[in-house]
């Protein structure tokens, strides 16, 4: 309606009218930022223009009469808009010059101001103001604002005019994130981080850069809500079915500049001399005092493992290299999880619980001393390797084919579930098999606003980076190595993790190199904490045993993923999606565009709810597999778009092994070109869809196998290389296959004797 009646300006440009939760900031107020600072980068820049003309302690009365309006309102042109959020300081009732009573000078204020817009040809649109953070002592939110959100909305509905109501939609905000996470969208500072801000500071109106950004997203969501023609400069983000704007934010911490370096607390260079004192001592100062950098400058630091400490940044200079020791009797037995379930492990070498603003920075290198630790596989290594490790030392299992480094690994080994509490495992029967209780290298356990930047870390004992139950979590510019034979080598390990970006980052490891789990079976999902709003972009994964992947242990559920710019070289799989029965959890939204692969020893694309093997093989030799009742132990894969993949080398271009009570659902595939030996392989699927994909294939298998799938969808595929068959369809649960703008006549369709007639159409 709007938008007919105001039609749609070629480069319409958006005049913001408010007060200081909108307006445009100096550089010296940092880190305070209005929203409408955010605004435009959720609009397509070519297109759209803005002009802010927003003002600190701002009302509608004072805005006129200090001359803004006028100033604003000469540069206002037919086919514009006015964004208008006040009401803040209209509430002042003991400053004259800013007081307007809800009911009447507000309103009439509001009417005036929309008037002469219209007059102007350009189209007004309402905001009510959006809320400050009140809360009380129940956890239940406080209105501020009485009767001022109400007349804008008469107002709007009386005279016709857009409304973003976004007092509701930042109150709804607030109260899902709660009293205690809602402070970081506003001003609640730390002392001694910013330049204008020496002391701490307590302010619930005004935001940071976070808030601003979500606040932004408000608006641009109510944009998009309300019928104007502006809607359709909205951004659109690289992935087709979200705008920028519905992208996850994530909240990275800031410190303050105070160093503290390890030298003045003992510390000692060369390799010899355990430094575990001097860093605990500097870390722990550094957190006493408020916060700030703890250096480790260049030079061989051996140390045992170190706890972090809530403002402390771990800074690693370029040339220093942080070697945890091998003495296995330098890291305590602790109650933590492993792969998803309550266990005693040793303590990590860098570990930290119930932290905020947490950093490890620099460019050093931090290495766990993971051959202390891990067993090794024979078929693994050659054979000299494997000769030279075992007369070093160490035990080996009774059929000789894996090393262990001490007895007590071995021991470990051949226990059921080691260290697992519900195994019966208390802190006295773990020091039996202490050794064989491998930790992962960095452990971080319900921290919030979590940076680690530019470290590599290597030769770890078990998962490199496992950040769990965490909110706003951020890696960047990491390298992780870890030797081909590491097991359980795993790169970073994403649990029950909210928030988060991983950008620029390469692996190089013996197991999985990007992977997000939220606890296994029953425990995890008891917790029912889902890894969710996440961004991973740019980076590379060399050696694993997946490049992205998700599970197997995703009892809690994973949702809301974004993935793109990527590439895997040499990863056994690139996308791999895994799960079992027992497992629950629905793993859902999963967003990935632009991925490039070389070199996958098995599937580019793998969609596995049989995650044993043998169940899988056996799925396929039996394609009237037992359909088991569906419980909460039921995993599901549903809405995972995929798009822009390209793939040279593989064993399998897509391969798809859903339940036969669970399918694996509504997996989209576009615009992508596979040359790899086989094809698509499709069992047990529903709504699988491939639009304008290449399937180049060097055996003369069927390009595209179905087993005991409906609701598919070919379009537009091209099909080459060495297949003998354009499409194979088995089972007599297969149903409803449709292809589109795709010659598969030539190759030819193979049907099974079970499968129903019918059930292709072509167009």
């Amino acid at each position: 309606m709007f938008a007919l009646a105001f039609g749609k300006k070629e480069t319409p440009v958006v005049f913001l009218a408010g007060d200081s939760t909108l307006a445009q900031k100096l550089p010296a107020d940092a880190p305070e930022t209005g929203w409408g600072m955010v605004f435009p980068d959720f609009f397509d820049n070519h297109a759209v223009q803005f002009q802010n003309h927003a003002v600190n302690g701002r009302s509608t009365k004072s805005f006129r009469s200090l001359g803004h309006w006028d100033n604003m309102m000469a540069r206002v042109r037919p086919g514009d808009y006015v964004f208008l959020q006040f009401g803040h300081n209209d509430s002042k009732q003991d400053d004259s010059t800013r007081y307007a009573p809800a009911q009447t000078a507000y309103r009439d204020n509001l009417s005036r101001f929309i008037a002469e817009i219209r007059a102007k040809g350009a189209q007004p649109v309402l905001l009510t103001p959006v809320v400050r953070r009140n809360f009380d002592e129940n956890g239940h939110f406080v209105d501020k604002h009485g009767d001022y959100p109400a007349v804008v909305r008469t107002l709007a509905a009386a005279q016709n005019i857009p409304l973003i109501d976004l007092w509701a939609k930042s109150k709804a905000l607030l109260e899902k994130l709660g009293p205690v996470a809602s402070k970081a969208l506003f001003m609640n500072l730390r002392g001694g981080i910013y330049p204008k801000y020496p002391e701490d500071k307590t302010d619930n109106t005004h935001f940071t850069p976070y808030g601003a950004g979500l606040v932004a997203a408000l608006v641009a969501e109510g944009v998009q809500e309300s019928g104007l023609a502006l809607q359709y400069f909205l951004k659109k983000s690289i992935f087709p079915e979200k705008y920028a704007y519905e992208l996850p934010q994530i909240n990275e911490p800031a410190f303050r500049k105070d160093t503290f370096n390890i030298l003045d607390f003992g510390a000692r260079a060369g390799g010899i001399f355990l430094n575990t004192q001097a860093l605990a001592a500097a870390i722990d100062t550094c957190h006493q005092r408020g916060g700030g950098l703890v250096l480790i400058p260049p030079g061989l630091w051996l140390t045992g493992p170190i706890r972090l400490r809530s403002h402390v940044n771990l800074h690693l200079q370029q040339g220093a290299l942080l070697q945890f020791t091998d003495d296995l009797a330098q890291y305590p037995l602790l109650r933590t999880n492993w792969e998803g379930l309550d266990a005693i492990r040793n303590h990590s070498p860098i570990y930290g619980t119930d932290l905020e603003d947490v950093g490890i920075t620099g460019r050093g290198i931090i290495d766990g001393a993971g051959m202390a630790w891990r067993p090794l596989k024979k078929d693994k290594v050659t054979a000299s390797e494997w000769n030279k490790l075992v007369v070093s030392g160490g035990v080996l299992n009774a059929t000789q084919d894996t090393w262990y480094p001490t007895a007590g690994a071995l021991k470990g080994a051949q226990a059921t579930r080691p260290g697992v509490v519900a195994e019966g495992y208390d802190e006295a029967k773990a020091l039996e098999i202490k050794e064989f209780l491998r930790p992962n290298l960095l452990n971080l356990v319900r921290c919030t606003r979590v940076l680690i930047d530019g470290p590599t870390f290597q030769n770890s004992p078990a998962w490199t980076l496992h950040p769990l139950l965490c909110t706003h979590f951020t890696l960047r510019n990491v390298t992780v190595k870890n030797p081909a034979f590491a097991q359980n080598g795993d790169g970073v390990d994403l649990e029950s993790t909210r928030f988060f970006r991983v950008e620029n980052c390469v692996f190089d490891t013996g197991d999985d190199g990007i992977c997000l789990k939220s606890g296994r079976n029953e425990e995890g999902r008891k917790r029912g904490v889902p890894t969710s709003d996440g961004i991973v972009e740019g980076c590379t994964v060399y050696k694993a045993h997946g490049g992205f992947v998700v599970g197997s242990e995703m009892s809690g559920g994973v949702r809301n993923i974004f993935v793109s710019h990527c590439t895997f070289l040499g990863s056994d799989i690139g996308l791999r999606f895994k799960t079992t029965r027992g497992r629950g959890g629905v793993v859902e939204d999963i967003f990935i565009s632009d991925i490039n692969m070389t070199d996958i020893p098995a599937e580019a694309i793998l969609f596995d709810m049989y995650y044993n093997g043998k169940e899988a093989a056996e799925a396929l030799k039996n394609p009237e597999m037992e359909k088991l009742p569906v419980t909460e132990a039921t995993p599901v894969f549903r809405r995972i778009y995929i798009q822009n993949v390209a793939c040279r080398g593989a064993a399998h271009a897509i391969y798809i092994q859903g339940l036969p009570e669970m399918n694996v659902q509504d997996i989209r595939i576009r615009n992508s070109v596979f040359h790899t030996r086989r094809g698509l392989s499709c069992v047990e699927g529903d709504g699988i869809r491939l639009q304008n994909v290449t399937l180049n294939t060097t055996t003369p298998d069927p390009a595209i196998f179905v087993l005991n799938s409906r609701n598919l969808l070919l379009d537009s595929l091209l099909i080459g290389g060495k297949a003998a068959k354009a499409l194979h369809i088995e089972g007599k649960q297969s149903g409803s296959i449709r292809v589109l703008h795709t010659d598969i006549q030539t190759l030819g369709i193979q049907y099974g004797a079970q499968v129903p007639t019918g059930i292709l159409t072509q167009d």
